[in-house]
């Protein structure tokens, strides 16, 4: 009887242990999963960022400095594509700052606010923008899910065993820019 009791607790045991097993890997691709849905709007963005410009440029060739911060902004934000990091995230955020900067370029060019490329253009983007805050907030709450299921007991002892780790969230950074206003000069 005492040997029924023992091989039950070892079972029930042994099918905790798989199923907590199961769980973060659920949430590890989870995880992963929304952040290649953030990938594929920035990819969409950054493919419609040359073609906002080029139709800037057009009417506005004077104000290069904007535009060059613009792709400056871009190629950074491309270029720390690597994942979920710090570094990546306040590219992401110096970019939507630049992008806002020529949106407020074209109130003191009518001719652009009228121009159906360009208003194409602007709707295509900022239906890309809501969609990447949207995979921003539905990867963030990924992260949560997996990051408090490793850190509630007794999760955190078989998330330690297997080495599961948290991915970072997708944050602003704390330095004050994206919160400021944009500076339009002319």
């Amino acid at each position: 009887m005492i040997l029924w009791i023992i091989i039950a607790i070892v079972a029930v045991i042994a099918i905790w242990i798989i199923a907590s097993y199961n769980r973060f890997v659920t949430f590890k691709n989870r995880a992963s999963e929304a952040w290649a849905d953030i990938e594929v709007q920035l990819k969409r963005r950054y493919d419609l960022i040359p073609n906002l410009v080029n139709t800037v440029k057009g009417y506005a060739s004077h104000e290069s400095g904007t535009l060059e911060k613009v792709i400056a902004a871009r190629n950074s934000a491309m270029q720390s594509m690597a994942g979920a990091n710090p570094d990546h995230a306040a590219a992401e955020n110096a970019l939507s700052g630049t992008l806002k900067s020529i949106f407020a370029l074209s109130e003191n060019y009518p001719d652009l606010k009228a121009n159906t490329n360009f208003l194409e253009l602007q709707r295509e983007l900022s239906d890309t923008e809501n969609k990447l805050q949207s995979s921003r907030r539905f990867y963030n709450g990924n992260v949560r899910d997996f990051t408090t299921s490793l850190q509630v007991f007794p999760g955190n002892i078989i998330g330690k065993m297997f080495g599961f780790k948290a991915p970072e969230y997708f944050d602003i950074p704390d330095d004050g820019v994206e919160s400021k206003p944009v500076e339009v000069k002319f």
